[in-house]
């Protein structure tokens, strides 16, 4: 398996957000991409997430340090376009990347809703909430995602994450961990299902400790790019 065509657009899009290089042409390019070979390239899921990741990165920085945008718009609006399709990052979130879970009534209709159905990925990966950044300092930092390696990359992003936000208390048996687990706990599975990914991410068993959630830090924090080079 390797990086498609549009992968890589993906992520020399994200290269010139990070030096601060004129990505302009990368964008119409994006823009003006075949929608039949855009479904063509993103065939599997490694394809559709490492790409969708890239997209969502890159376009949360372009809408907030070049349009200024600022919440809710810069997640519900459609503010830019992928071969043709305009799109929301809600829309690459929740839509394509979880599989349409959109908050009650936030859903897009007709003709959009039928593309996005056609783009998301078959299986709903919890991990993708360890690489998505929406320039809080609370975020998971900016990593380049290569579909060739984006299962050991996520795997490394979950672990970095977790043992960077989680203080154990072994004497209280507590956790006090990162609340993207209860935001989203539903995707993890649940309390038992946040638990399991302690043991199998971190090799820490914490069946028996209460998960207690820090305070998210909304402070702003762009251009936070992992220090790891994430490789397969």
């Amino acid at each position: 398996m390797s990086s498609s065509t549009i992968n890589r657009f993906s992520e020399k899009l994200l290269l010139a957000l990070k030096i601060e290089q004129d990505s302009s042409e990368l964008r119409l390019q994006l823009e003006g991409y075949d929608m039949a070979q855009l479904k063509k390239d993103l065939h599997n899921d490694e394809n559709k997430t490492a790409f969708w990741v890239n997209i969502y990165n890159s376009y949360f920085l372009i809408l907030r340090k070049e349009r200024k945008m600022e919440k809710p718009d810069i997640y519900k609006k459609k503010l830019f376009t992928i071969a043709g399709e305009q799109l929301s990052l809600d829309d690459v979130e929740h839509g394509i990347l979880r599989k349409g879970q959109y908050k009650e009534g936030q859903a897009p209709e007709g003709k959009n809703l039928d593309v996005i159905k056609e783009l998301m990925v078959e299986t709903l990966d919890h991990r993708i909430h360890f690489a998505l950044n929406c320039g809080a300092k609370s975020c998971p930092p900016i990593a380049f995602y290569k579909a060739e390696s984006i299962g050991s990359q996520l795997d490394m992003a979950t672990q970095a994450f977790l043992e960077g936000e989680s203080d154990f208390d072994d004497v209280a048996k507590e956790v006090h961990t990162t609340i993207l687990l209860d935001w989203f706990s539903s995707d993890f599975g649940g309390t038992e299902g946040i638990k399991e990914l302690f043991k199998n991410q971190i090799e820490k068993d914490i069946s028996d400790y209460t998960i207690k959630f820090k305070e998210y830090s909304w402070e702003e924090d762009l251009n936070n790019f992992a220090s790891l080079s994430f490789k397969s």
